[in-house]
């Protein structure tokens, strides 16, 4: 019996960091469970694979969930995947993945490109520590209450957010965190890709940083006074 379920990180921008090991995963999965067809319909076209696709993103019904377990239980092995990066992480797929651990189903992961590692590194800001909290609230007062916790925290701050409202996230954050260096992280690993600098809450006109594409913010832990001399 092969029934197991393989997380298949892909990439979050350049074609040419997809492994040879998620290549075979994928070529060899019976079929992949997707956030969108689309998206993933051109990473088959270029892979040049035809394989079945279930969808699985926050609309599907758990019916729907229980109905794909059928089909690993039956004995087949189903390759996960997100839009772009490592799936089960600020992913609905994780659900699925606990779903198999609980029920005695193998479990695999192909590891690959992220979005919250790439930024991290890239932004040059203290790693050996950090915390990922995804996208937060869209509300002023949400985004408010999740990053006082982290007012007097060492900790990097790695966060999700629309090129739409990263302008609202960057005021708010300096409310919550005072000033302090961060970093944004725009197009990883694409043609466009842009990496700029600044302290809390400058922010660059569109001409500089353009609000399009996707954004990771990087905020770096409080500093101590020995460390900033």
């Amino acid at each position: 019996m092969n029934a197991r379920l393989v997380l298949v990180a892909t990439p979050i921008g350049n074609l040419g960091d997809l492994s040879p090991r998620a290549i075979e995963a994928l070529s060899t999965a019976d079929f992949w469970i997707v956030e969108d067809t689309r998206v993933s319909g051109k990473l088959q076209a270029h892979l040049g694979i035809s394989k079945p696709m279930r969808v699985f993103n926050e609309h599907t019904p758990g019916t729907t969930l229980d109905k794909y377990l059928e089909q690993i239980r039956e004995g087949r092995t189903a390759a996960l995947l997100t839009d772009g990066g490592t799936p089960a992480i600020s992913d609905p797929g994780a659900m699925l993945t606990d779903r198999c651990l609980n029920e005695g189903i193998a479990v695999d992961a192909i590891p690959g490109p992220s979005a919250v590692s790439t930024a991290l590194t890239l932004s040059g800001f203290f790693a050996q520590r950090f915390c990922f909290l995804g996208f937060l609230g869209r509300k002023p007062g949400d985004i408010r209450r999740e990053l006082n916790r982290f007012a007097d925290s060492p900790l990097t701050i790695v966060l999700f957010e629309s090129p739409f409202r990263v302008e609202k996230l960057v005021q708010v954050a300096s409310e919550s965190l005072g000033s302090r260096r961060y970093a944004i992280t725009r197009e990883l690993t694409k043609i466009h890709q842009q990496v700029w600098r600044g302290m809390l809450p400058a922010l660059p006109d569109e001409a500089i940083l353009p609000r399009k594409g996707e954004i990771t913010l990087v905020i770096e832990g409080k500093r101590s006074q020995k460390s900033v001399e």
